[in-house]
């Protein structure tokens, strides 16, 4: 957020916000630490032994994937795009719909019994591939969750009205409350956090748009779209006059492409799946969360549309200039949400925010125990040493989180950056399921091939991107594009290299 800026005093008040605030995160951090003694073992930290129901699965998923730095990025795509913003959400609920309805991949991954997506790699490409799937997964996860702390940390100060020096104080604020309950409780303390998450959640969203259509109304959002936006923030393949189009087909094949890719392999929506009881079981979580991933995309789009309503032309223009758009919707909630209210969202953010950073961290500390130093002999990975070495990486994980976010410069639109570095490890990874499940002619050398090509090309654009000498080659050959062609490329190396390897020689 950019500090030169003048923000309106908002409506935020400690005795009254402050309260409901400190109410929510005492009784959540509780919970999450009463289930801890339920923690036997590495299965039971992982996976919560194995014993999730539909519904819990279904809240526990809808609350992991809806966190404060998603809800930022996609109220951004609804002031720049309009209701064409909502695309990706689209995307997302079409890919949950019909994997879960047809089982594809998921069901034969669930039936392996594995922990970890990589783990299922092991037995047609070799422990090699596993493990090095695991570190491309967690490079991935790592670089896409970097910016969540930043996120979290600038939505606070704005709508809060802290002074901006306190943001690295309010990022660490941040991380220590979800790392104690997590390293303590594991998946388990992610599951009962994540119910108590989805229920204040969902009464703090509606409650929020519920007020915004009373302030703007329907008529208000679409008059400020065609006004603002014209055709094309109705719809996504809608070009201007010089046939230019705002969205474009480019960036919603990227949509599909990494839609259906996350489906697969996010080890955050995979972990719910590996946790539940049974295949079944499992597959009816992915067509009960579909709605939901529609619907984190709709809510913030409408809160990104109305602030371009609500907010005065001036503060928009200061906010556009400054580069600072990310924020626009987090300005819109400190001026127009009353006293109450405003507490009542901020929790439910916080929610929406410890649930997904708990769920993230848990995941990459499960690849990181399961498949990166599986090789490792040496190392104790039962009973509580391997607890303890998962709470470790968890720790260490947090760490990271911090230092990146402080570092990282974040450039162009959220989601956007979202996409590309999910794409380090979607791309490679969703091509190598595929193969695993369906095409038996895949080997060790194809599933290296496809994971070197899927993770250099997004990462290179990413290092182009903040190089002064190649951000105009990178700006050429666009986000979209990029990274379209790397799940293209990679599947093609998959192909070319598991051909190169005559059928009659072993895998392995």
């Amino acid at each position: 957020m950019p500090t030169e800026l003048q923000l309106p005093e908002g409506s935020f008040r400690w005795a009254v916000d402050g309260l409901i605030i400190f109410v929510y995160l005492s009784v959540t951090v509780a919970a999450g630490l009463m289930v801890r003694r339920y923690v036997k073992g590495v299965e039971d930290f992982l996976v919560a032994g194995r014993k999730v129901n539909l519904h819990l699965g279904i809240a526990s998923l809808a609350a992991t994937e809806f966190g404060i730095a998603t809800c930022i990025g996609n109220a951004q795509l609804g002031f720049k795009y309009g209701f064409a913003g909502i695309t990706p959400g689209i995307a997302l609920f079409a890919a949950m719909y019909i994997v879960g309805r047809t089982g594809f991949c998921i069901e034969r991954l669930r039936h392996s019994g594995a922990l970890t997506v990589a783990e299922m790699f092991e037995r047609q490409f070799g422990m090699g591939v596993r493990q090095l799937s695991g570190i491309v997964m967690v490079l991935g996860g790592l670089l896409n969750m970097g910016v969540f702390l930043r996120q979290a940390g600038d939505f606070l100060v704005v709508v809060c009205g802290l002074p901006p020096n306190l943001l690295e104080i309010t990022m660490t604020a941040l991380l220590l409350g979800v790392v104690v309950y997590t390293i303590l409780g594991g998946m388990l303390s992610v599951l009962v956090t994540d119910f108590i998450q989805f229920v204040v959640m969902s009464i703090g969203l509606l409650t929020v748009t519920g007020l915004i259509f009373w302030l703007v109304g329907w008529s208000g959002l679409t008059e400020s779209v065609a006004e603002r936006i014209g055709p094309s923030g109705f719809n996504p393949f809608a070009a201007d006059a010089d046939g230019v189009a705002l969205y474009g087909v480019p960036r919603i094949l990227f949509d599909v492409f990494v839609a259906f890719a996350a489906v697969l392999t996010w080890q955050s929506i995979i972990s719910r799946l590996l946790s539940a009881k049974d295949e079944h079981t499992g597959k009816k979580i992915y067509t009960g969360t579909a709605a939901f991933f529609l619907v984190r995309f709709t809510i913030p789009v409408l809160w990104g549309i109305a602030a371009a309503v609500l907010l005065k032309p001036e503060l928009l223009t200061s906010l556009v200039e400054a580069d600072g758009t990310a924020m626009i919707m987090p300005v819109m909630l400190k001026v127009v949400l009353p006293t109450g209210i405003l507490g009542l969202l901020i929790a439910a953010m916080l929610a929406a925010d410890m649930s997904t950073n708990s769920s993230y961290m848990l995941a990459w500390s499960s690849i990181i125990f399961n498949d990166v130093l599986r090789p490792f002999k040496w190392i104790n990975r039962e009973g509580k040493s391997g607890l303890r070495l998962n709470r470790v990486l968890i720790a260490l994980i947090g760490v990271f989180l911090l230092l990146y976010g402080l570092w990282y410069p974040l450039k162009g639109d959220l989601w956007v950056y979202l996409q590309l570095t999910g794409t380090v490890y979607l791309s490679s990874m969703s091509v190598l399921l595929i193969s695993a499940c369906y095409w038996k002619r895949a080997n060790a050398r194809g599933a290296i091939a496809a994971i070197v090509v899927g993770a250099i090309v997004p990462v290179g654009y990413l290092v182009a991107q903040q190089g002064e000498t190649t951000q105009a080659m990178a700006s050429f050959i666009g986000p979209y594009w990029s990274g379209i062609s790397t799940y293209l490329l990679a599947a093609i190396a998959m192909v070319l290299g598991s051909l190169s390897k005559p059928p009659s020689s072993p895998n392995r």
